[in-house]
């Protein structure tokens, strides 16, 4: 028998309380001046809600943090090392039928030959993930601390062996929508980062506020990549990206449908399929409870046929992996990429083998495959997280939470993108500002600083600056979206903190007009500038 109730039933509640000082308007002003107006600068323990970004600020569960005094410290193959690897067989490829050898070491076994058999001298290899000897033979999994280091050492050795063959020659790296640092390090490698995508379907607002499903708003427009692979040559493009979900495309959702759809032209060419899996786990939810044949599915089994699409993929963990640190670089054991980006001689046999090759940078650049520059903590609470972002009940109250940010936008008149997607929401600047500031006032940035400096909320401008209109090709420009992002920050936020964002910005909406312009006096043309440039401030026409 059931009792049920007008209200959702809560799911869990929280141990540590941090408290948020007040701070005046005057003491946010003297700071934003004193760090060049740079939001990435502005000190967080100044802000009363920051939702610059939801990457690592995770607030965690408490078997995370059980398995946290379980790291292995030790410099050469830690427990946590076996553990991570077989976490991500369980969630990326197993589906339902899990081994969780976390369990192992959370129950403090001690049984050496169970160690051995289930752990230790696992024999896997085929997949994205080798295990034992295989491992070693043809590495295809790299520990790093975050996303951006696993694109880094993705582009840097790819661009190493393009310079090899090609010396001087510029490439085409299409994607439903490549975010700021894999476009970075994209244009680093002397490529070209291109996204294909349907914007009129991104701005399109449904009657009421609503749609009946998710339109998946983040897929690859099919016909755009198809005609930018007639155009450029498959020859000339080295992968094909897609980035679950679409964090440039306002976070939207992309279908399992366009994922397959999108491997089979990659694979139609022997273009390597790869994705940037940041927001896997968001994006399942989507697909579970949106699209057709796929609501008696749970989490893991979605993302078991999602990842059989692909040839490899990047991802920060710090995102859906439900933890503080943590990413990874993983490809099909002898699959398109490998095959691809290998050197061979003429009898077939492997002269350079990709992965060898991504080992040495690793190890270089991050410390010892096994732990990539993490400590033996944040490898044990990275496990315990995949586990915790598979979760429906947490998946749910999370895009609940979006979803409400949004409609409460919605209901005040702003221009904001619908549906919500799983990690933020994004309001349109050109639409906010009713079309009268130009791409060079980058207006956004202005809100951004606004918003800091009036009610101490920090988001993220997506838009003109972050995505440096001005210095991409017309093109390229008709791909940007000018958008300004507010993260929500994984099992960390309450409706109270909600509720005083929307108050905030729908003030600042009814006095838009006085939110100045901004111009960067330093840094214009530094890769990935926003990290790093300074700004000043400059009135708005009237």
């Amino acid at each position: 028998m059931q009792y049920p109730l007008p209200v959702e039933t809560p799911k869990s509640f929280a141990y540590v309380k941090r408290n948020i000082p007040t701070v005046t308007v005057e003491q946010r002003e003297r700071v934003l001046r004193a760090t060049h107006y740079n939001e990435f600068a502005f000190p967080a323990g100044m802000l009363t809600v920051d939702m610059l970004s939801d990457s690592g600020t995770t607030a965690m569960t408490d078997l995370q943090w059980s398995a946290l005094f379980l790291g292995d410290e030790s410099y050469g193959r830690n427990k946590g090392y076996y553990v991570l690897l077989d976490a991500m067989r369980d969630v990326f490829e197993r589906g339902d039928n899990q081994k969780r050898v976390i369990d192992l070491v959370r129950t403090g076994c001690e049984d050496v030959e169970k160690l051995m058999d289930e752990m230790y001298l696992c024999e896997y290899e085929g997949g994205l993930f080798n295990g034992g000897a295989a491992q070693m033979e043809r590495p295809n999994t790299f520990l790093v601390p975050q996303g951006r280091c696993a694109e880094s050492l993705l582009f840097s050795v790819v661009s190493q062996i393009l310079n090899e063959r090609h010396p001087g020659k510029n490439f085409t790296i299409p994607s439903n929508g490549h975010f700021d640092t894999t476009e970075g390090n994209i244009k680093q490698m002397g490529s070209t980062p291109r996204n294909c995508f349907n914007k009129e379907l991104l701005w399109e607002i449904p009657e009421g506020g609503k749609y009946p499903k998710n339109p998946f708003k983040g897929n690859m427009d099919l016909d755009k990549l198809q005609a930018l692979i007639d155009e450029v040559g498959p020859e000339n493009i080295p992968m094909i990206y897609t980035t679950i979900t679409n964090n440039t495309v306002c976070g939207q959702p992309v279908s399992m449908a366009n994922i397959r759809a999108v491997s089979e032209i990659a694979h139609r060419y022997e273009i390597p399929y790869m994705f940037d899996a940041a927001r896997w786990a968001e994006n399942c939810y989507f697909i579970k409870t949106n699209e057709e044949g796929y609501a008696d599915k749970s989490i893991f089994e979605i993302a078991k046929e999602l990842f059989s699409y692909c040839d490899g993929f990047t991802a920060s963990l710090k995102k859906d992996g439900h933890a503080n640190m943590g990413g990874v670089l993983a490809f099909r054991d002898k699959g398109y990429f490998w095959k691809k980006f290998s050197d061979f001689d003429s009898n077939g046999n492997v002269i350079r083998d990709v992965g060898i090759t991504l080992k040495v940078k690793q190890i270089s650049s991050y410390g010892n495959d096994s732990y990539g520059g993490m400590s033996g903590r944040d490898i044990m609470a990275l496990a315990a997280g995949l586990y915790e972002s598979g979760r429906f009940d947490y998946l749910h109250e999370r895009v609940s939470q979006c979803e409400y940010l949004a409609q409460g936008f919605y209901k005040a008149g702003l221009p904001v993108v619908l549906p919500a997607g799983g990690h933020g929401v994004y309001l349109n600047m050109d639409k906010f500002f009713d079309y009268k500031r130009g791409h060079d006032t980058f207006a956004g940035q202005g809100f951004s600083i606004e918003l800091i400096r009036r009610y101490g909320i920090r988001v993220s401008e997506l838009g003109d600056y972050s995505m440096e209109y001005d210095l991409k090709t017309p093109e390229q420009q008709k791909e940007v979206v000018n958008v300004v992002r507010f993260a929500i920050n994984r099992s960390q936020l309450s409706q109270e903190h909600l509720d005083y964002v929307i108050a905030a910005v729908t003030e600042l909406y009814h006095d838009r007009d006085s939110i100045p312009n901004m111009r960067i006096v330093k840094g214009h043309n530094l890769p990935m500038r926003h990290f790093h440039a300074f700004l000043e401030p400059y009135p708005a026409a009237k």
